[in-house]
């Protein structure tokens, strides 16, 4: 079997290609990427492409199935231009798919894709996929969704899967988390237990999570299974104050939403920090998933529960661990950080 990978070289992108190549059944893989790494991987052939811009179709032609998971979450500051990435160049994978007659697809959607929905009980995967409005992710996250309902109607010769994932961790995306979310300016030294005295306490602040070498062994079951339609991932506990502080050692402190809101509304105008406000908005949104499809139609499981992926992340910003790909290279924003200043803080990649 054959397999192309879009955004190969990313959070989730590098552990899809560690599960694919330890299936046997899986010969080839084909990594695309704007900027080929020098990581070498076992079945792995790097490949370049701007999903958003240059020839697809040849690079996906004898191939059994396509992971497109190439996605610009900066910069913030210039949504056009991550609209660019995500919409257009997800139209334009999905023409490609159809172009040279690949057999299987599967699209890293999220549950940034949903509508506001319960935090108190669990949603399957019919929940209505119109996104939180004032989150650029969460729209174009949607937007693309409508794209595949067309894709899918004019092309039923293929099988097209959706991964719904909440927030993907491990310590290898650490430094690339930090760049994407919070910045140049969080000293790794004080992410520890016990240095960060409180949490909000807001009660909706409740999201799911699962590390990311469980999500590449979803999508590598998924290219394995006739399987077809959108799949929730996530790991169990849902992690709300009381969870994240016991991970820190922190005390959860009731806070209005609305306050942390405008904290992140007025830091990222000030180029403070690279996130949104429309982040808290998603965060405090989307609704709780039911995987129950995944564990029945995949036999998916995960390995490492919530609270493990969250734990060593935290591990991984103390101490700036990264991997050898340009996304997830630790020192991608230059000695102390300077490339992350110059280039403005949520403004440019």
């Amino acid at each position: 079997m054959r397999v192309v990978v879009t955004g190969a070289t990313g959070n989730v992108g590098t552990s899809v290609l560690d599960a694919l190549a330890a299936d046997p059944q899986v010969e080839e893989i084909v990594g695309l990427a704007r900027r080929i790494p020098e990581l070498e991987k076992p079945k792995v052939r790097w490949a370049h492409a701007d999903v958003a811009s240059e020839e697809l179709a040849p690079h996906f032609q004898g191939a059994d199935a396509v992971i497109h998971l190439a996605w610009a979450i900066q910069p913030s500051h210039d949504e056009p231009v991550m609209e660019r990435t995500n919409v257009l160049g997800s139209r334009r994978v999905f023409e490609a798919v159809a172009d040279a007659g690949v057999g299987a697809l599967v699209y890293a959607s999220s549950v940034g894709t949903y509508s506001v929905g319960p935090k108190d009980e669990r949603v399957e995967e019919s929940w209505a996929t119109d996104g939180i409005p004032t989150s650029a992710y969460s729209r174009h996250k949607a937007a693309v969704e409508r794209l595949l309902d067309r894709f899918e109607a004019s092309s039923p010769a293929v099988r097209v899967v959706r991964m719904r994932p909440g927030l993907i961790f491990k310590r290898e995306a650490a430094s690339e988390i930090r760049r994407l979310f919070i910045g140049p300016l969080l000293p790794n030294m004080l992410v520890r237990p016990r240095l960060i005295p409180f949490v909000p306490g807001i009660p909706d602040l409740r999201f799911q999570a699962v590390h990311a070498d469980d999500v590449g062994d979803a999508y590598r079951r998924a290219v394995l299974r006739d399987v077809r339609g959108p799949f929730n991932l996530a790991a169990e506990p849902v992690i709300g104050p009381e969870e994240l502080g016991s991970v820190l050692k922190a005390r959860p402190v009731r806070l209005p939403a609305s306050v942390l809101r405008a904290a992140a509304d007025i830091s990222w105008r000030a180029h403070l920090q690279p996130a949104d406000a429309g982040w808290i908005d998603l965060a405090l949104g989307v609704p709780l998933m039911d995987v129950s499809r995944a564990r029945k139609e995949l036999d998916w499981e995960p390995a490492m529960n919530s609270l493990e992926a969250l734990a060593e992340l935290l591990r991984g910003l103390r101490d700036a661990a990264g991997l050898g790909t340009p996304p997830l290279e630790p020192h991608a924003g230059g000695p102390a950080r300077i490339g992350e200043f110059l280039t403005g803080i949520g403004q440019r990649r």
